[in-house]
């Protein structure tokens, strides 16, 4: 079963993400400290991370970047979900090694379309 990290410092939103993935079949592991997000990585060995940008520290960009120097994760899709939705921030986060970007808030589809690119790709 496809494994997916989700990192979010708000419950709700790992929460309601959870209620859609297993819906679409996948297995869910929900982190809400960004500090613990490396580490539960490399403890779970996702298939694929969602990561929210807007979290005390490190952020979600520090997140992303620190998950991309470690071997196992060079390859690993990440697609960002987040509220921030400015060009600014798209730039940052696929400079960071981000794969794709989700802007809050987004239909159902739009996520089950995007991890479906992802892991495919």
């Amino acid at each position: 079963m496809t494994k997916i990290l989700m990192v979010d410092d708000d419950k709700l939103v790992t929460d309601l993400l959870d209620k859609l993935l297993r819906a679409d079949g996948y297995e869910t592991v929900a982190v809400n400290d960004s500090a613990a997000a490396v580490d539960t990585a490399k403890t779970v060995k996702p298939d694929l991370i969602l990561l929210d940008l807007m979290m005390p520290q490190p952020d979600g960009f520090r997140v992303c970047r620190m998950l991309r120097e470690l071997p196992e994760f060079t390859n690993v899709p990440i697609i960002i979900v987040t509220a921030l939705d400015d060009s600014d921030s798209r730039a940052v986060a696929f400079g960071a090694g981000a794969n794709d970007y989700l802007a809050k808030p987004f239909h159902p589809d739009e996520l089950s379309e995007k991890i479906t690119a992802a892991l495919e790709g």
